[in-house]
């Protein structure tokens, strides 16, 4: 006699009890700290360390907490920030890639040249390294084809075409250039590591080096490429939103997190699977709300120091990191290629044994992390207004690692997310301001971040060590 629809269904909950089990608000906490006795921290410590900065930063100065230095804050930061969001994708693999801000460099020289040289690359360049430049735009579309990766193909195409063309400036042409420039550094970069077998830690320490002549080359020792007086690059880390613009961004951005939490939290609970109960699920997204309205509504008030000139609204630094968390956590979680990054950093040689292309998935991460290299190099040569020959040099590669490894990712891989970048990077910011506020020298400010670099590595692996023993 066959079974009823609904002991059918009895059925095969009991054997997956472990997925449909559905928790009340109490189990859900206890879940939850007994997850982090067994060393899922996540990024809590990251989250806690930024609570007592700011408490102490705000207490040691009057300044801090105004407007004016958090929108500042933001924007200071951002651009490091967008740096670590891709090297994420990296870590993820527990590879490292130490040419990171020299590569952004490359992009920021090349973005301002095409500025400054009235869109000539050839007279900016001269006539022997353009001709090695666009070779090596070639270069890596044959790269990319080899490796089928059809995205950095396709942006250093567009890196050899704007050269060769002499596209005359505009600054979204040269926005797009940067970004395609980053791209082909990706490739190379990858097909170095994955192709032909060489360390990570090796390739992109000897590239770290050979960006760093390449800045030199392209500025020239001493040199400095303006871009302030051009108003849409000056604007993308300077600029602001309408106040209307400002509350837009709001409710599409809550919104759009409310749909997607609450979206799937109703789905796995009408099909039986585990969730969150909904007053948990309910709250977070209420703190969320109220949290960005209050931010939404102090950046929309007047924060100049001058009564003669208004500066209000969310700064464009804002919606263009948001947009990055959203598409990156979403390739992450929600995409095959996604869930490939994981499988190989968790253990590579079982992704290959199920049919993983383990070798284009760790070129493609380098890809990934050159493209937001350059991103990045776009947002912090905005801040600042000029490109000089320390572009993505002294500090930036460091910062943007530690901005990751800080929130939460691990430097051994198979663990960590887009938005342990943007929270590291949140700390490192607080850090480098609050300091700046203070007046203390660069040696402390080193100093300081170090020792907080030191201790977020210290809590991973011990994190890890202690979920190890759990398993057993």
């Amino acid at each position: 006699m066959s079974e009823t629809p609904v002991a059918a269904k009895e059925g095969a909950i009991s054997d997956f009890g472990i997925d449909t089990t559905k928790q009340s608000t109490g189990e859900a906490v206890r879940d939850y700290f007994a997850r982090l006795r067994g060393g899922e921290l996540g990024s809590l410590p990251a989250v806690l360390g930024l609570a007592v900065l700011v408490v102490a930063f705000a207490v040691m100065s009057d300044y801090f907490l105004t407007l004016d230095n958090v929108a500042n804050l933001l924007a200071q930061g951002a651009g490091k920030m967008i740096i670590a969001m891709g090297l994420v994708f990296v870590l993820l693999l527990g590879e490292i890639d130490l040419s990171a801000g020299t590569a952004s460099g490359v992009c920021a020289a090349v973005m301002a040249m095409h500025y400054v040289r009235s869109g000539n690359l050839l007279g900016g360049m001269g006539d022997a390294v353009f001709y090695v430049f666009v070779g090596g735009m070639i270069a890596a579309i044959a790269l990319a084809v080899l490796m089928r990766i059809w995205a950095g193909a396709g942006f250093a195409a567009i890196a050899a075409a704007i050269a060769l063309v002499g596209a005359p400036p505009n600054p979204w042409i040269e926005m797009l250039l940067a970004l395609s420039v980053g791209a082909a550094i990706g490739v190379i970069t990858g097909f170095l590591v994955s192709k032909i077998g060489m360390p990570s830690f090796v390739v992109t320490l000897a590239l770290f080096i050979t960006w760093q002549g390449v800045i030199l080359q392209f500025i020239g020792e001493g040199g400095v490429f303006g871009i302030g007086t051009q108003p849409t690059l000056f604007a993308v880390a300077n600029g602001n939103l309408p106040v209307w613009g400002s509350w837009v961004l709001f409710l599409v951005a809550v919104g759009g997190y409310a749909a997607v939490v609450l979206g799937e939290h109703f789905l796995r609970s009408s099909r039986g699977l585990v969730t969150p109960p909904t007053p948990v699920v309910a709250a977070k997204v209420a703190a969320v709300a109220v949290i960005g309205a209050l931010a939404t509504w102090a950046l929309c008030l007047n924060r100049s120091p001058n009564d003669l000139v208004v500066i209000e609204g969310v700064p464009y630094v804002v919606p263009i990191v948001l947009a990055l968390l959203v598409i990156g956590t979403y390739v992450l979680n929600r995409t095959r290629y996604g869930r490939h990054i994981y499988a190989v950093g968790g253990n590579a040689e079982a992704a290959r044994r199920a049919g993983i292309n383990v070798s284009k998935i760790r070129a493609s991460v380098f890809v990934v992390a050159s493209s937001a290299a350059a991103l990045g190099a776009i947002v912090y040569s905005s801040k600042v207004g000029s490109v000089d020959p320390q572009a993505g040099g002294l500090n930036t590669l460091l910062f943007a690692v530690g901005a990751a490894v800080i929130g939460g990712t691990s430097l051994f891989g198979g663990r960590g997310k887009v938005v342990h970048a943007v929270i590291g990077g949140l700390v490192l910011a607080t850090v480098e301001n609050g300091l700046g506020l203070l007046s203390q020298p660069a040696a402390v400010v080193n100093i300081v971040t170090g020792l907080v670099l030191l201790l977020a590595a210290t809590v991973d692996a011990l994190s890890r060590r202690r979920a190890a023993v759990a398993s057993r």
